[in-house]
């Protein structure tokens, strides 16, 4: 049995033909992962078979879509190519992967034969349609809030909320363990995983979100930019609850928001205020900030311009002084000081003797001499002695 690619994509021209049936996808409702084919017998098909395909019926395969023909439970046809097929029982198995790769090809052959059974007709063979497209819209949430871990705030607990989208990944996986055990001709994504599978999503993205913080090392408020990085991380922790046993893996994550606790946003308060505080650059300009704003208050105080202005000019120097501890903090911090040697501070620098001399003449060419040396009287600063007259400069 086999698939073959046909030309014509007219339904009319294929039921015009004898001996055809033509099988086709109906309308997908949103959330649908797998859905039955229908048949619409051609002319000249008198005696159709219940869940028997005839030979040479026509399969059409629509976009975002990849048909399977099972029968008794196996794959036996296979395409993710949109287009039409011819059904033929007397060529090989076809297996057309689309973008799924070689993988798909062996997967399928490892599920058994799938021929005729003694060369008896297989009494059960049906068409489904695999959704390969994103299915949306899947909205999840923390109910508790859950801990996370930042680097530079430590434990945090906060609330986040969003959208989440999964994708069928192998749909070989998703025939085994969701056709096999569901008759229904319509499995939507909510019959087998949403419910069950929501807390677990919950508890495996809080992982995810403290994994991608750690490795980009960044803050919790900008999580939300690294939804790639999360989308990667989830799907590393679901593999065997997702991908492994659906064969669905999640195609993308949008976290609407993300909370702090009362008690969280305190604590990262403090934090950014310490960080502000010892920081000499940030606390300048936080007092320029908060200088401009006291002016434009003294301004208009009901009390006159020159009492707004002596509580702003207090302010200020109490600003400053703080300051000016801080900064006196970062010099002692950054800078390295020449240190005076032990008993120098106490110690009396004796002045140089050819200093002193020079010193002592200055003073005495300046102020003449004390005495007369010609008589021995006192002088009276003048240029001659008044007892003898003896010049004295």
């Amino acid at each position: 049995m086999g698939l073959i690619k046909a030309f014509s994509t007219s339904k009319s021209s294929v039921l015009g033909e004898q001996f055809k049936e033509y099988v086709t996808c109906p309308t997908m409702d949103k959330g649908v992962l797998v859905q039955r084919g229908i048949v619409e017998h051609g002319k000249g098909n008198k005696n159709p078979s219940e869940n028997i395909i005839s030979n040479g019926s026509v399969i059409a395969v629509p976009e975002g879509t990849a048909m399977m023909v099972i029968e008794n439970g196996a794959i036996l046809e296979f395409s993710a190519v949109a287009g039409t097929y011819t059904f033929d029982k007397g060529t090989e198995t076809s297996v057309f992967e689309g973008g799924f790769g070689k993988g798909l090809v062996e997967a399928i052959k490892k599920m058994g034969k799938r021929t005729t059974f003694g060369g008896q007709t297989a009494n059960d063979q049906r068409v489904y349609y695999i959704n390969l497209l994103a299915i949306t819209g899947n909205k999840f949430g923390s109910p508790q809030p859950r801990k996370i871990t930042d680097d530079k705030y430590g434990m945090l607990e906060v609330t986040f909320f969003g959208e989440y989208a999964i994708k069928i990944d192998d749909p070989t996986i998703l025939v085994q363990n969701v056709i096999g055990s569901n008759a229904k001709d319509t499995i939507y994504y909510s019959d087998i995983l949403e419910d069950q599978f929501k807390t677990k999503f919950v508890e495996k993205l809080t992982q995810a979100i403290t994994v991608v913080m750690r490795k980009h090392k960044i803050p919790f408020g900008d999580i939300g930019m690294y939804n790639t990085d999360i989308v990667t991380e989830m799907n590393n922790l679901l593999q065997n609850d997702l991908v492994e046993k659906y064969g669905v893996k999640i195609s993308d994550i949008a976290i609407a928001d993300i909370n702090l606790t009362d008690k969280s946003m305190e604590r990262v308060s403090k934090i950014d205020d310490a960080t502000i505080f010892s920081n000499s650059s940030l606390q300048s300009g936080l007092m320029a900030e908060a200088s401009a704003e006291a002016m434009k208050s003294a301004a208009s105080n009901s009390n006159g311009a020159m009492m707004g202005f002596m509580g702003m000019n207090m302010a200020q120097n109490s600003g400053a002084t703080m300051m000016g501890a801080v900064q006196k903090g970062d010099t002692v911090s950054n800078e390295e000081r020449e240190m005076p040697e032990p008993g120098s501070l106490f110690k009396k620098e004796e002045p140089k003797k050819e200093e002193s001399v020079q010193e002592a003449n200055v003073e005495e060419s300046s102020t003449g001499p004390k005495f007369c040396p010609n008589c021995g009287a006192p002088a009276n600063g003048g240029n001659f002695c008044t007892n003898c007259g003896n010049k004295l400069r």
